[in-house]
């Protein structure tokens, strides 16, 4: 009862720092020469409960993401059928079939890092019946071994095999996690927009067509003035997470 009650008392500043979010987002756009609407801001619920997604939802906003697959398929059935779900980040092979059945409004996968996590998510898109999953290759432009992702002179390679050898899969564009401490650099943004340019050459792809999502709370203002269409944004929104002690997937 204390939780829930903390979590309602919390609605009003969550529905703000969203609106300020926004606000701050779409001023990025503006200054990169896109319009406001040209960046879709991801509210990242990871670690938070039920409730407090609820009342983002209440206050209009619909895409949400979340980083692990347990937290995930709990979560999302307790919610309305018309947010668009991401799913962020690595994502286990022997995870992918329950998560695309428990999570029909799954919209996208942020995070195809490797042809294999690409071919699993293909064959569960036919084993369920669902229509077409958008992905976006996920690309390692910090370097760090503790990152997932493709390295950026193998992104071309991968996002080939995503477009031509999985049919049940679109390829809507590329993401990168940034450094350890979940704030990206400028040179790691950069990389991204190169990786896009080298991909949409090599695959004919109109580059207004091809997503870049990079940018998280910290960094994500400089994210889109840098061509970001899509920041993932958690802490800014609901606060400081509170992490399990046992690490999930």
């Amino acid at each position: 009862m204390a939780a829930a009650a903390a979590a309602e008392g919390a609605a009003a500043p969550v529905a703000a720092a969203m609106r300020a979010v926004l606000a701050r987002a779409g001023r990025a756009a503006e200054r990169s020469g896109r319009a406001a609407e040209a960046v879709r801001v991801v509210a990242i619920g990871k670690t938070k409960p039920v409730s407090l997604l609820r009342q983002l939802y209440d206050a209009g906003h619909r895409s949400f993401g979340e980083n692990y697959v347990q937290e995930f398929v709990t979560k999302a059935p307790q919610l309305p059928e018309d947010i668009r779900w991401h799913f962020v980040g690595h994502l286990q092979s022997n995870k992918v079939k329950s998560l695309l059945a428990a999570v029909p409004n799954l919209d996208m996968v942020e995070g195809v890092g490797n042809e294999k996590i690409a071919n699993h998510l293909d064959r569960a898109v036919v084993s369920l019946g669902r229509e077409p999953l958008k992905v976006m290759v996920q690309v390692n432009t910090s370097g760090e071994e503790s990152k997932s992702g493709i390295d950026p002179s193998k992104c071309v390679e991968l996002a080939k095999h995503v477009k031509l050898a999985c049919p049940n899969l679109i390829l809507s564009g590329l993401m990168t996690i940034g450094m350890k401490d979940y704030s990206s650099t400028p040179e790691n943004f950069k990389a991204l927009v190169n990786c896009k340019l080298e991909v949409c050459k090599a695959l004919g792809i109109p580059t207004e067509q091809f997503e870049l999502s990079m940018g998280m709370s910290g960094d994500f203002e400089q994210a889109i003035e840098l061509g970001s269409t899509n920041v993932r944004v958690g802490s800014t929104i609901f606060g400081p997470r509170e992490y399990p002690n046992q690490k999930q997937n």
